[in-house]
């Protein structure tokens, strides 16, 4: 394990080890696939591994406007895992599917007739795929594990595929970048990686979801303001809630991190049952359409007013009718 320029370069195994340690208070749900399409193979030079990364990042400031590299995770040819953007922070790598998200980009082209995946880098994906999948209590489907090339460039809708989209992460990706090339031949190798079965739902312990109320609210090691600080999480983020003590919430499975319950406020988890559903500027159909959520799509919901849904802190409504809240 070696860290440069704010950048950790660990072994697949380290990481398997290092990402069950990891405080993250963000709700995790998803998990993208990319490819870097460019730095590609003939870029990497077997020890430039910080030198590419920080080139990404300097790109993505420079040139994009972002405030920081776009992904969480880079994987390598030979197998190395770089971390990038912050866990506390959500990705800018799939237009208007970036919430609750991680995103992998795989370095490399591969596209058919492009880059051919070396054994070593093909283990990590599926391995580090399957170590946040059992992080973060992600089923191992096509509704969670996600392919850029399944949503619209323009819109941000999930198309499967169709309409204005990238290769991403590419033609060959493991077979192919259809759902059902990822369904064939991506899933089951990182479901048996975790011994569990494709399109299964993750045994989870959660007892419900709460949005950060503070500017910043501080993580501690126990259920009372005396234990250590370890981490911190920012106003809107959404927690897990896996056990109340003492007007304290425990927001991890595995760990001991505790935030105090005044400043976490409840939300609820639904899933969009319409095709495409617009979401307003207000709870009424008088406010502007600033957007759509598509199908199956998980949206949390703050506050309630008549038959509307508030699904961010900011005013963005959608109508109620058209959610499934899990029994």
């Amino acid at each position: 394990m070696e860290t440069k320029f704010g950048f950790t370069s660990l072994t697949i195994s380290e990481f398997e080890t290092w990402i069950k340690q990891q405080h993250v208070a963000r709700t995790v749900l998803f998990i993208q696939q990319h490819h870097t399409f460019s730095p590609s193979y003939i870029h990497f030079k077997g020890d430039n591994h910080f030198r590419m990364q920080n080139g990404m990042k300097n790109h993505h400031v420079n040139n994009n406007g972002w405030s920081d590299i776009g992904q969480h995770f880079s994987i390598f040819p030979d197998g190395k895992i770089m971390t990038g953007r912050s866990l506390e922070r959500s990705p800018a790598c799939i237009f208007g599917n970036n919430s609750n998200a991680i995103c992998i980009e795989n370095i490399g082209y591969f596209d058919i007739g492009q880059d051919e995946m070396t054994s070593l880098q093909r283990d990590s994906i599926i391995r580090a795929t399957a170590a946040l999948c059992e992080r973060f209590g992600i089923p191992v489907s096509t509704d969670r594990i996600v392919y850029h090339h399944w949503f619209d460039l323009s819109t941000g809708a999930r198309t499967n595929g169709t309409g204005i989209t990238k290769s991403c992460p590419g033609t060959n990706f493991f077979g192919g970048n259809t759902l059902a090339t990822c369904e064939q031949h991506f899933l089951p190798l990182v479901a048996a990686a975790i011994g569990q079965p494709v399109t299964g739902t993750m045994p989870s312990s959660i007892k419900g979801y709460g949005s950060v109320t503070a500017d910043v609210l501080n993580i501690r090691k126990g259920a009372n303001s005396s234990f250590d600080r370890i981490g911190e999480t920012t106003l809107g983020s959404v927690v897990r809630i896996y056990e109340e003590k003492n007007n304290w919430y425990r927001i991890s499975k595995d760990n001991q991190e505790w935030v105090y319950s005044n400043y976490v406020k409840d939300v609820k988890r639904a899933t969009v049952n319409a095709d495409a559903l617009n979401v307003r500027s207000g709870p009424s159909t008088r406010f502007h359409i600033v957007g759509a959520v598509m199908k199956n799509q998980e949206v949390f919901v703050y506050e309630t007013a008549g038959n509307w849904s508030q699904i961010s802190i900011d005013e963005q409504w959608v109508s109620s009718r058209f959610l499934d809240f899990p029994s």
